[in-house]
């Protein structure tokens, strides 16, 4: 399979940056006083506002064609489905799972997986509450105080 890089949707992102990449982000505000209004969304509370970054109509085109390309939608449809995404693992992915706050079943391989996500969701959270109370020591035998997070 051929890297995304290599694809013509990729090249030609690259040479669009190239052209946006020193464009000044008070010039796209007075060029485009409606930017705004046409580069952000407000749902559920919550504010996207991706137009204090270089982006112009020509750049979303082009990763809405880079997007097709690669059948993000497709894979995205997957990823809800269950299917088998991790190459490297040989199983789902299932982010869906691990944020999935209604509870409702997500099934793999006919098997719903929530139980099972929700009991080291619930180990997770409790180890956490050790660590911040105190419980859980360090070797040393002291309190953590600091956690790195990699990854």
């Amino acid at each position: 399979m051929k890297s995304i890089t290599e694809s013509k949707q990729w090249q030609a992102l690259e040479q669009h940056w190239a052209e946006m990449e020193n464009r000044n982000m008070r010039v796209l505000f007075e060029e485009d006083p409606g930017r705004f209004e046409r580069m952000s969304l407000e749902c559920c509370g919550m504010l996207l506002d991706y137009s204090k970054n270089r982006v112009t109509d020509r750049t979303m085109e082009l990763l809405f064609e880079l997007a097709e390309s690669v059948d993000l939608k497709g894979w995205i449809r997957r990823m809800f489905a269950g299917d088998e995404l991790n190459n490297t693992e040989h199983r789902p992915v299932l982010h869906t799972a691990l944020r999935n706050r209604s509870n409702r079943p997500v099934f793999v391989d006919g098997e719903d997986v929530m139980p099972a996500v929700n009991e080291v969701l619930e180990r997770m959270g409790n180890f956490a509450n050790a660590v911040r109370t105190g419980e859980w020591r360090g070797y040393t035998g002291k309190r953590i105080s600091d956690v790195v997070n990699i990854g």
